[in-house]
Order: C-alpha cells, then sequence, then structure tokens
C-alpha cells in the first residue's frame, strides 16, 4: 500500500506539473483560460461530490465567505501563473512559485502565531539570491518574472488560510467552495468592468484542452493528495510536491524545445532553489522526531 501511495503521489504532482504545459498549449489569454477552468472544475467537482459520492455541499453562511475569500485568491493565483507563461514560458513561471516557501515562512507564523523559523528565513534568502540571478541574466522575461513572483504571493496566502479552514467540512466542499466562489468573483469582475464578452473569444480546441486540464488536472489531482494523506506522511507529501517545478521545466524543454531553452545560469540557480527547500524539508523533519 505505501508503494502503490507513493507512485500515485508522484503521479498527480507529474499531472500538476503538467498544467503548465497546457497553459502554454492553449491559445486562449490567461483571463479567458482561468474563467473556464474553475467554472468546468466546479461542476466536476460537484458532479462528483453530489452524483457519485451522494454527499452534502451544505455549509454556513459564515463559512461560505471564508471559503470565498481563499477563492478569490486562488483565481489570482491561477491567473498570474497562465500570464508568466504566455509573457515568457514555462520554465520562467515554474521557478518563480519556488518562492512560495519564503512567503510561507513569513506569513505562516503570523497567521498560526508560531515563531519565525530561522532555517526558512535563510532558506528564503537563498532562493531570493536565485530568483535575482534568474531576472538579471534573464531580463527579457521581467514581465514574466513579475507576474511569477505574484503568482507565489498569491498561492502563499491561499494555502496558508486554506489551512485555516480544513476541518470545517469536508475536504471536497472547502475545494468545491474555493474553486467555484473563485470563478463566481471573476464572472461578477468581467460582468462590472464589460470584459465578459471576451469569454466568447475560445475556440473548441482550447475548450477541449481547458475540459482536460479542469478535470484530470485540477479535480483528480486535489481529491487524490487529500486522499494520499492517510497513507504518507505531510513531509513527504511537500518534498514530493516540490518536484513539480522540476517534471514541469523537463517536459517544457522536450516538448517545446527552442523557446524553453534557458542560459545555464538559470538551471543551476533553479537547482540550488529546489535543493534548498528540500534541505529545509529535512531540517524540519529532524526537528519534528526530537519534539516527539
Amino acid at each position: 500500500m505505501q508503494k502503490l501511495a507513493l507512485f500515485r503521489l508522484h503521479l498527480i504532482v507529474f499531472l500538476w506539473g503538467f498544467t503548465a504545459i497546457l497553459g502554454k498549449l492553449i491559445t486562449a489569454n490567461a483571463q479567458v483560460l482561468v474563467f473556464y477552468r474553475m467554472l468546468f472544475a466546479a461542476v466536476f467537482l460537484y458532479g462528483f461530490i453530489r452524483i457519485y459520492k451522494k454527499e452534502s455541499v451544505r455549509i454556513s453562511k459564515k463559512l461560505f465567505f471564508q471559503l470565498a475569500g481563499v477563492g478569490f485568491f486562488m483565481a489570482l493565483h491561477w491567473y498570474c501563473f497562465f500570464y508568466s507563461i504566455k509573457v515568457s514560458n514555462v520554465s520562467i513561471a515554474l521557478s518563480c512559485l519556488s518562492l512560495s516557501t519564503l512567503f510561507a515562512s513569513v506569513l505562516e507564523p503570523i497567521v498560526f502565531k508560531r515563531k519565525i523559523d530561522l532555517s526558512e528565513v535563510i532558506m528564503g534568502i537563498v532562493i531570493v539570491a536565485c530568483i535575482l540571478l534568474i531576472f538579471k541574466t534573464e531580463f527579457q522575461y521581467k514581465e514574466g518574472i513579475l507576474y511569477g513572483i505574484l503568482c507565489a504571493v498569491f498561492g502563499t496566502v491561499f494555502s496558508v488560510f486554506n489551512g485555516k479552514l480544513f476541518g470545517k467540512t469536508s475536504s471536497g466542499n472547502i475545494i468545491f467552495y474555493e474553486i467555484f466562489s473563485g470563478w463566481f468573483v471573476l464572472m461578477l469582475f468581467y460582468l462590472v468592468t464589460g470584459q465578459i464578452m471576451q469569454m466568447n473569444e475560445i475556440n473548441y480546441r482550447d475548450l477541449a484542452l481547458i475540459g482536460l486540464l479542469a478535470s484530470v488536472f485540477t479535480a483528480y489531482p486535489m481529491f487524490e493528495s487529500v486522499k494520499l494523506m492517510k497513507y504518507i506522511s505531510p513531509f513527504t507529501l511537500i518534498l514530493t510536491v516540490n518536484l513539480e517545478p522540476v517534471y514541469g521545466i523537463i517536459l517544457a524543454f522536450f516538448i517545446f524545445g527552442e523557446s524553453e531553452h534557458m542560459s545555464p545560469i538559470f538551471y543551476v540557480a533553479s537547482l540550488v532553489m529546489i535543493l534548498a527547500i528540500v534541505v529545509n524539508a529535512l531540517i524540519k523533519t529532524r526537528k519534528q522526531k526530537k519534539l516527539n
């Protein structure tokens, strides 16, 4: 069972890494892509919860608004991620995601009222130095790097506050309401700004790819990751999820060729960031074992 769980874990991380590939293959702009991704994912999740699992989706009004707030940051996170890919490439967007660890090292202690971990701060400084190095050597992608950094910020806010809401309802309900409310906020924004008609500017090929993205590469991995927590430790989950940029960058290199070829400094800096995250995870695990 343990080996099967690890295989399933690597499979969903691989699927997450492939979302960036689909983001580049889809020709629709980031606004349209995220709008339909969240809509389709919400439909798939609702069908899975109500029809397949036959579970209730009822929650309190207070919890709904809390989940809606988190869903808003999820929408911003996904928008910045795909926009970064559109204006730069997959490698830039994925490498910037490593900054999430730095932002989490500051935000998480504030939200959960714990002391700041010195090792996390040191690791964060290393990651910032690597991002600055990438920014200097890949300056032609400055807009993509900026949105990649914003993606990491919004992703951190989403993840940390999502942790605060865990256990208040079923995991399926949490995921469903966050995605649905994120889509609903986007729809309201497009209605108010008059951009809603732009959502019609999409072809059938892109709709099919977004449907695939929303189901196989969004709804399924989210449910699977929750189920796997029964068989694997949080450390194993965190450590393996850090492979997402690795899978994505390697896939992009072979699929898109020249447009994904970066300077040697980029790959060295990216490797250092990933190693820093892994080392930090190892340090935290040792500290936890000593406390136990």
